[in-house]
């Protein structure tokens, strides 16, 4: 049974307030689903309330609307109301809270939702939802107390207490932070599939579809895409809304270890097997028994190594380094690279049977110069609030319309990770409000073009590998040549950036 729904099975009528979000309050901070976590939330809230229904609106601010967000509403898509209107409008308008014991005796009571739904309201208690600034941004629910009872006060204080913690929960996802970026610019319409990945654009849509429906399987993935176009965010997307969410999800960086212990990193080893080697040491497949591992960099992944992970797939089964006992596992594997694997096989670099079995379902993240201007807004709206938690800064700084439009004018090269990075240094560096040149970026707002040869399409055409690594030196310049620095300002590893360095000609 899924996790989620055990852990309402389990839970007593009127059980503490404080443990009403237990069970599911971990996964705010993970890739989750939105639309399965808020329901669960409203089913866990009802139940505790001894409710029939339950009810979760958030306010559209571009509308002045509330909207529900996750409902027993198995009638209609959604119920909209104007704020003011209804009991939940009014809730949302006045900030008080309302315990209605009688739908007839109610004025602010509005009948059409019933008449919508077919549905009997018999008692309705409703509570605002406030966020750290004690301003409302939505309203919590409950339908029809079981057994044809009324909301008593004892209850109306349970459910402040609850929606105290839903509040808490809500403000830590990417929801939150859509919702208050929709205030800003009420013209973009509020976006949210996963927790923490952000964007509303055509081939991030397309990308949501097939995570859902992977998600559901124990189908082989594999992520592809530029540095820092968030594949390990979406490989634990596609963890976390599997029936594995409980068991581990594991990670082995294959770029950022030497090709003669990956090996050893992936299967473990026995006693004996090498000098040193003074016990037996599981590896990472053993670890995640039950779980998913997620191998990043895949590319970098060494021949002889490729044959024994293409023995996983097919069996679920290997042999530790120096061992002869065959051990058997149940994981899912995901998968991660930016290198081509189809020109690696050709090359004979990468096995081409493995290469075959490892893109059962295959995923190409779009790099952030191509996912519009909209999805970059909504993408640096969530990084400013997350570095203002981060660094406990009182007031979020204000985003002027020039820093906008530098941000929106600059390629990307390092794509998610480097935006983060560079509006996490404006955070800190600014005075309330974010000006360009609280932007650590190059100078002018775009990368310089090549000089033309010969062989170039066009003179305004910048090969990938050439905006990469010009912005590396570039970062390595602004860093003194730190190179641990550099590494933590471009999110990658000091080894991967010693030998992208050293590809380039530069020594340690």
């Amino acid at each position: 049974m899924d996790s989620w729904l055990r852990s309402l099975t389990l839970m007593k009528p009127h059980d503490d307030p404080a443990s009403v979000l237990l069970s599911v309050g971990g996964l705010v901070g993970q890739e989750v689903n939105l639309d399965a976590f808020l329901h669960q939330v409203v089913d866990r809230v009802a139940a505790s309330m001894q409710a029939d229904r339950g009810t979760l609106y958030l306010v559209d601010y571009a509308r002045d609307e509330l909207f529900s967000r996750a409902a027993h509403l198995p009638e209609i898509n959604q119920i909209r109301l104007k704020l003011g209107q209804g009991v939940a409008g009014a809730v949302a308008q006045t900030g008080a809270a309302v315990n209605m014991p009688s739908a007839k005796d109610e004025t602010r009571f509005n009948p059409d939702i019933d008449k919508m739904t077919g549905y009997r309201t018999a008692s309705l208690l409703a509570v605002p939802l406030r966020d750290a600034a004690n301003e409302v941004f939505g309203v919590l629910q409950v339908l029809n107390r079981l057994g044809g009872g009324r909301f008593d006060a004892d209850d109306e204080a349970r459910l402040v207490v609850i929606a105290a913690q839903v509040s808490q929960a809500l403000q830590a996802t990417s929801l939150y932070t859509e919702l208050k970026r929709a205030r800003a610019r009420p013209e973009q319409p509020v976006g949210y599939f996963f927790n923490r990945v952000i964007g509303e654009s055509p081939p991030m849509k397309a990308i949501y579809k097939v995570v859902q429906k992977a998600a559901q399987t124990d189908a082989t993935v594999l992520l592809r895409g530029e540095s820092g176009t968030g594949k390990e965010l979406f490989a634990r997307a596609l963890h976390v809304n599997s029936r594995r969410r409980d068991k581990p999800f594991v990670k082995v960086d294959c770029a950022a270890l030497p090709g003669s212990l990956i090996e050893n990193e992936l299967f473990g080893h026995e006693r004996g097997a090498f000098t040193g080697a003074e016990q037996r040491q599981p590896g990472k497949f053993e670890v995640a028994e039950g779980g998913t591992v997620f191998i990043d960099e895949l590319g970098e992944l060494p021949l002889p190594v490729q044959g024994k992970l293409l023995r996983v797939l097919q069996d679920r089964e290997f042999e530790r380094v120096g061992g002869t006992q065959t051990v058997k596992v149940d994981v899912r594997i995901v998968a991660a690279t930016h290198r081509d694997l189809a020109h690696m096989v050709r090359d004979g670099k990468f096995r081409e049977d493995l290469y075959y079995r490892i893109k059962v379902v295959e995923l190409v993240l779009p790099p952030l110069r191509e996912r519009g201007p909209e999805d970059l807004e909504r993408i640096a709206r969530h990084f400013l609030a997350t570095a203002t938690r981060k660094h406990h800064i009182a007031v979020e700084p204000r985003l002027s319309q020039s820093a906008l439009d530098r941000l929106k004018a600059y390629q990307w090269p390092g794509n998610v990770r480097e935006l983060e990075n560079c509006l996490e240094s404006a955070v800190v560096l600014c005075d309330g409000e974010i000006l360009p040149e609280h932007l650590p970026l190059p100078e002018g707002s775009r990368l310089p073009s090549p000089p033309p040869t010969a062989s170039s399409p066009s003179d305004d055409v910048v090969p990938l590998a050439e905006v990469e690594r010009r912005h590396i030196l570039s970062v390595l310049e602004r860093a003194r040549g730190n190179r641990t620095l550099a590494a933590k300002w471009l999110g990658i590893g000091r080894n991967t950036l010693g030998r992208k360095l050293k590809e380039y000609g530069l020594a340690e």
